[in-house]
């Protein structure tokens, strides 16, 4: 595929694998594409995340955007590159490592909580923007910001995101949702994360058929 937008449509999912070890990332990797999810993040203050994510790169080869989350170091986007990986994600505004990520070809896809925020890393070149905590940002705030942002930038909600809250989010102009502890937590197998994602994409499709 050749822009974030394109993966988003197929699923707007991204499973945030924080703490996810290499030896064990592979098996979930897999089952997530199995179960239709096709972005998949691996902070990097994980175990090993590099390792990680070279594994899932090699793995999964051109059937997932693999990349990092927790980049707070425009240093550190030149280190995902080299291991394979295709998506640099933020917890904050971070310009700088915007700026690094499209200097290297890489998807970007910093965190922002305020207009003033998502304004200045989307004129940094963002691919789309994080809303988090979404959790101290319920839906009438992203409809708020939605309106003074590009129309065909995707804004994701990512902090605590449920199946029963993306409805509500997708109804706001949210477009894509990450997916942390209610997804993965550290120790879970595959099996146990195959099981959670069904809840998550019945409820994307139910938020899309309300909106037609």
């Amino acid at each position: 595929m050749t822009d974030l937008r394109s993966w988003m449509d197929r699923m707007p999912l991204v499973a945030i694998l924080r703490g996810v070890k290499p030896e064990e990332v592979v098996a979930i990797g897999r089952a997530l594409l199995a179960e239709g999810i096709g972005i998949i993040e691996v902070p990097l203050n994980s175990p090993r995340p590099l390792d990680s994510i070279a594994a899932l790169a090699e793995a999964c080869g051109g059937e997932a955007l693999v990349g990092a989350g927790t980049v707070l170091d425009p240093a550190d986007v030149e280190a995902v590159a080299g291991a394979g990986g295709r998506l640099i994600v933020t917890p904050n505004a971070g310009l700088a490592v915007v700026r690094a990520a499209k200097d290297r070809g890489l998807y970007a896809v910093p965190g922002f909580a305020t207009p003033t925020e998502g304004l200045a890393v989307i004129e940094a070149g963002a691919d789309a923007v994080k809303l988090f905590p979404a959790e101290a940002n319920p839906p009438p705030v992203v409809k708020a910001m939605r309106a003074v942002f590009p129309p065909d930038l995707p804004v994701l909600a990512v902090g605590s995101i449920t199946p029963e809250k993306i409805p509500g989010y997708w109804a706001a102009g949210a477009r894509g949702f990450g997916l942390g502890g209610s997804l993965y937590r550290p120790g879970d197998d595959a099996a146990a994360v195959t099981a959670r994602v069904p809840a998550f994409r019945e409820a994307v499709a139910a938020a899309k058929a309300a909106e037609a």
